[in-house]
């Protein structure tokens, strides 16, 4: 028997590899982690059990210990150019705030980009409001990683659910499909 890894930060009661515990991770993200081919990195991706009563960064961040700038959110974003709209996510620590108006709408091209409406973000994800997370996204959307967020050592998001997070490497996040690193993404 193996003893279970040691979260490189925060006060929690116990953390594993997520892969070894489907049932606290979104279906997307369980099969994102399956699919990838590198048991290395996988490996390196930890789940944390949590309640879900304070699963919005502020109180997790109080309850559990955990600094605001390692700790980041994943934002969902409606990018509209004519009638198009795309969807696609934003990535950045939660001492900051992604720059939708400016940095993303000109990244991703658009004449217009929001943060898209809740029920959407959820149906379109497969994931649980205020758990949304980058690992499994729609693997069409685009995925951009402050370079905050992809220069840390470690970094805790979501899992696709509110009662657990996932902590990894800041660079793994960069190595998501369709990701790309952006400077000044946000403040």
């Amino acid at each position: 028997m193996h003893s279970s890894p040691t979260a490189p930060f925060g006060r929690f009661d116990a953390c594993w590899p997520a892969v070894s515990r489907p049932g606290l991770l979104a279906k997307p993200v369980a099969a994102a982690l399956e699919k990838c081919g590198d048991a290395g990195l996988v490996e390196s991706v930890l789940v944390v059990d949590t309640d879900p009563e304070v699963a919005d960064t502020a109180a997790f961040s109080e309850a559990y210990d955990v600094p605001l700038e390692l700790s980041a959110n994943c934002v969902v974003i409606a990018a509209k150019r004519g009638q198009a709209v795309t969807h696609a996510a934003c990535v950045a620590l939660a001492n900051t705030r992604v720059d939708v108006n400016s940095a993303v709408r000109k990244r991703l091209g658009a004449r217009k980009a929001s943060f898209a409406p809740m029920d959407t973000a959820v149906a379109e994800t497969g994931m649980e409001y205020g758990g949304i997370t980058p690992v499994g996204l729609p693997e069409d959307w685009p995925l951009l990683v402050d370079e905050a967020v992809a220069a840390a050592p470690y970094v805790l998001v979501g899992s696709g659910v509110r009662r657990s997070k996932l902590i990894l490497p800041g660079a793994l996040l960069a190595r998501l499909p369709n990701a790309e690193v952006a400077a000044g993404l946000a403040r």
